[in-house]
């Protein structure tokens, strides 16, 4: 283990700590006022964020068309993977970033339209991570990292800790993993967007509140993506010390 390898190690403890801390007050009080909004979306919305949900895990499972390019990432060091996979998220973040303005400003039916939109540039972004990371997305397995690193990085403060169990133990716990439970996925990614993204909705005020949300979920799914396999290459490689 090299000295870079040695600071994220450290650093991946401090993260670890971070995301099996239970929420603070301000996040539960704002799941309660979010409880109250979800009564007020319509059924249509509903409908929509559902089957967006479950058409994009479904299609990651199955076989998804998402392709991303080869990386030679076989003789990149681990520095090397990780400045790469931040290049990538600065255009990942910059494309959400627009298209969250865009449909933000168009009021509530174009607003409605940036979840597919949203879901399928967060998950072609982690496609490409694991790709980064020397990962065949072409293997059944790999998909179902993918979709328990999107898991992790929004949902709740139980289906955190257990998804984040889940991965740090990847190579014994996905023997036991046959398939993604969208119904639990989908109503967990929809508990955590729900309150900022109504907002983006309102005609005017959307087009700010969507640049901005869509700027931090793409922050958030990259930080979770970098950690999950950094944690995943550091605990499967022998450590000379």
């Amino acid at each position: 283990m090299n000295a870079y390898e040695q600071k994220v190690y450290d650093d991946l403890k401090t993260w670890r700590q971070r995301v099996l801390k239970k929420s603070g007050l301000f996040t539960q009080l704002s799941k309660k006022t979010q409880t109250k909004l979800n009564g007020m979306i319509p059924e249509k919305a509903h409908k929509i964020i559902t089957e967006s949900i479950k058409n994009m895990v479904k299609a990651t499972l199955i076989g998804s068309n998402i392709t991303t390019n080869k990386q030679q990432s076989a003789d990149l060091s681990l520095f090397e993977k990780d400045q790469l996979l931040k290049e990538k998220l600065t255009s990942y973040r910059k494309t959400a970033v627009v298209e969250g303005a865009g449909t933000g400003a168009g009021g509530f039916f174009l607003g409605l339209a940036d979840f597919p939109m949203l879901l399928s540039i967060k998950m072609k972004f982690l496609f490409e991570a694991a790709a980064i990371y020397g990962y065949d997305t072409r293997q059944y397995e790999e998909r179902l990292f993918i979709l328990h690193v999107f898991q992790l990085a929004f949902s709740s403060d139980n289906k955190r800790k257990e998804t984040f169990y889940i991965l740090a133990n990847w190579e014994s716990e996905k023997e036991k993993l046959a398939d993604m439970d969208w119904h639990v996925f989908q109503q967990e990614y929809r508990d955590y967007m729900d309150l900022i993204k109504l907002l983006q909705l309102v005609p005017g005020f959307g087009a700010i509140v969507g640049a901005y949300a869509n700027h931090n979920l793409l922050d958030t799914l990259g930080e979770t993506a970098m950690n999950a396999y950094q944690m995943r290459l550091l605990t499967t490689q022998p450590r000379d010390y």
